[in-house]
């Protein structure tokens, strides 16, 4: 890289959402040196001509499932194409730090749907010798959460019963572990076992290390069906009796039930904003369809115990039957409540290959062609894949991802699964399609607005006061796209086609996006909590 850098003739969108201005941007030694009228920057470096374009703060995904791909895989085009330069990882109470000796390979077949299981040494136990490898080189930047499953796997197991006083020191010892090294808050994954056996009074419990760092809670919350809006409360309820800020992961109100209910979950943000000055973000993702392990509509009780108790409850034929009803007559805790209906639920991979059939197509249509019940098919293929399956849920509304995209809580984030034959496009899509299709396209909200509920509001979530801007003395973490052609490439058709109009992508001012195509550059590393709060 040479010394000094020029983005000269674009129009920068600095992220605070100001109106664009024509600028040249100086970089030198990774950060932004100087900000000039457009033409008039002199350097002895390097001018790249942006000329049409837009220069705007790298876009931070606020829930991420890059966890092992930011390490085995250098490329990472999934993400660095789209203009993406920072990740934060260890989302929906499951991840890969903190783990034991007892309860690391158990986690890494239980979320294999979300990560895949690619060639690594899994050596690592706490979240800082994470960080350390990313600190190695990575495609992007790398921030995570201490998942809380993780932590009550390792204390309490996998079992649904409350710790004991001792059980919940440890846990906060080992969720205090995870700040001191690194992390920015606990996420949680309320639907998923054993996190979702943890009582509110749990959670606050255990917040209070993130309290004493600073950092925040992310939830995934009990029930996005038939107590949705209450459970966005109760949220709400275990943030403020904690005492830390909340970001609502994945903040979508699923399911035709909750059609227009929305409002009714911003208005209950304001509210605890307002009354009791709870600090609140969310984040989602611009598509109707969720995404998931296959695994993850059995009621939990049917999950206890983990991936091979549950195969062999679904082995027999008492408990096959108990299941079933509870899935389609009552809906389970798995499925937020609500009666499955199988033409929403598509295979996305699957761990065996033989398997690869069921790929693409609604378990509906699976059992259409190959004959029999619908719900006994999907706990063959269960089963057969020891429930290493993905799948996409489509139950989303339109009109309520418009209104929540809308408000000034809202930020940026994938939850992109990124493994799988037939993955959610969102994994490559999200951050173009907010630029084209909701804000070019539709104008639900500007360009500039956009940019920043994409950008320097999730900096401001984690603490981070020189990202998420172009501004003197910022780290340049940057994207240079055209507003003009700008758009997701990715459909669910074909998930993995890369975007169009993301030009330029620079990590700590080195390109990792060079003209449209991925470079073999690796300048991205840990940003760890603490830093710059």
């Amino acid at each position: 890289m040479q010394s000094e850098t020029v983005l000269t003739g674009g129009r920068v969108v600095d992220g605070t959402g100001v109106p664009a201005r024509a600028a040249d941007v100086v970089l030198a030694r990774g950060r932004i040196r100087h900000i000039a009228p457009s033409g008039t920057a002199r350097t002895t470096g390097e001018v790249v001509d942006v000329g049409g374009l837009v220069v705007a703060p790298g876009f931070i995904d606020m829930h991420a499932h890059s966890d092992l791909a930011v390490l085995a895989d250098p490329a990472h085009e999934a993400k660095v194409l789209q203009g993406v330069t920072l990740e934060v990882v260890g989302q929906d109470g499951l991840g890969y730090a903190p783990v034991t000796d007892a309860t690391a390979d158990e986690i890494r077949g239980r979320i294999a749907g979300w990560n895949g299981t690619p060639d690594l040494d899994h050596t690592w136990r706490g979240v800082g010798e994470y960080l350390d490898l990313v600190d190695r080189g990575a495609p992007v930047n790398v921030a995570c959460l201490v998942p809380h499953g993780n932590v009550r796997m390792a204390v309490v197991g996998d079992g649904d019963r409350p710790p004991t006083p001792d059980e919940t020191e440890r846990m906060r010892a080992i969720v205090a572990r995870g700040l001191d090294e690194g992390a920015q808050g606990l996420s949680t994954g309320l639907t998923y076992t054993p996190a979702m056996y943890a009582t509110d009074d749990e959670l606050v419990d255990l917040l209070e290390p993130v309290r004493a760092a600073h950092g925040y809670y992310c939830p995934h919350h009990r029930n996005y069906g038939s107590r949705a809006v209450e459970s966005y409360q109760e949220c709400l309820d275990v943030a403020r009796r904690a005492h830390v800020p909340l970001h609502l992961a994945h903040c979508h109100v699923n399911f035709p039930r909750n059609r227009g209910r929305a409002p009714e979950v911003l208005d209950a943000i304001d509210e605890a904003t307002v009354r009791y000055g709870l600090d609140v973000t969310l984040d989602s993702y611009p598509y109707t369809a969720s995404a998931t392990h296959l695994a993850a509509p059995l009621p939990s009780w049917a999950q206890e115990g983990g991936a091979a108790a549950t195969v062999a409850r679904l082995r027999d034929d008492g408990i096959r039957a108990r299941v079933l009803h509870e899935i389609e007559v009552e809906g389970t805790d798995g499925n937020h409540g609500v009666p499955l209906d199988w033409s929403t639920l598509v295979v996305t991979g699957v761990g065996d290959p033989a398997l690869s059939w069921a790929v693409g197509s609604s378990v509906a249509d699976l059992a259409d062609r190959r004959g029999g019940k619908p719900g006994e098919l999907y706990l063959d293929l269960l089963v057969a894949d020891e429930l290493r399956s993905g799948c996409l849920m489509d139950v989303g509304n339109e009109e309520n991802i418009r209104t929540i995209m809308r408000h000034s809580s809202h930020t940026g984030g994938s939850d992109g699964i990124l493994v799988g034959d037939r993955p959610h496009p969102r994994g490559w899509g999200t951050f173009p399609r907010y630029l084209g299709h909701y804000a070019r396209d539709l104008e639900v909200f500007t360009l500039e607005e956009c940019v920043r509920h994409l950008t320097s509001r999730a900096a401001r979530r984690l603490g981070l006061a020189d990202r998420g801007v172009v501004h003197v003395g910022a780290v340049a973490d940057l994207v240079v796209f055209d507003p003009d052609t700008v758009a997701a490439g990715a459909t669910y058709e074909e998930p993995r086609r890369a975007p169009v109009g993301i030009e330029h992508v620079l990590v700590g001012g080195e390109f990792t996006v060079r003209d449209g195509r991925r470079t073999d550059r690796l300048p991205g590393r840990s940003v760890r909590g603490g830093v710059s709060r």
